[in-house]
């Protein structure tokens, strides 16, 4: 199991809300930051239906256009993490998707709130 990196501050996180390639949809994502590292984190809660070429994105709309992708989807369910390799703004960035990337379908995501 994947968790947040210790004594790590929470600064962000939202509910996994059903797509339109998504059901079944639980959890919720948050981002922390720890000596200027920003983690996200899904929650040992999280689950979404299986597809193809699944990725997670933080993107500034539901249905990404602008997003930074954080690489393949690890796992369908469970509680796992990913960290960010570039500075992001998060005002900007709010949506935390999971996203078929190969037939640009939406399964779940999740809008980041302070």
């Amino acid at each position: 199991m994947e968790i947040a990196p210790e004594n790590a501050v929470l600064k962000y996180s939202g509910n996994f809300m059903q797509g339109s390639y998504g059901n079944n949809v639980k959890g919720k994502a948050k981002i922390y930051e720890k000596d200027s590292v920003f983690t996200l984190a899904f929650d040992e809660a999280f689950l979404v239906n299986n597809g193809p070429d699944l990725y997670v994105y933080v993107s500034k709309e539901q249905q990404p256009s602008q997003f930074v992708s954080l690489g393949k989807l690890k796992s369908v369910n469970g509680a796992q993490t990913y960290t960010f390799t570039s500075v992001v703004n998060f005002d900007e960035y709010k949506y935390v998707v999971v996203h078929c990337q190969q037939y640009n379908h939406l399964f779940s995501y999740a809008l980041l709130q302070k």
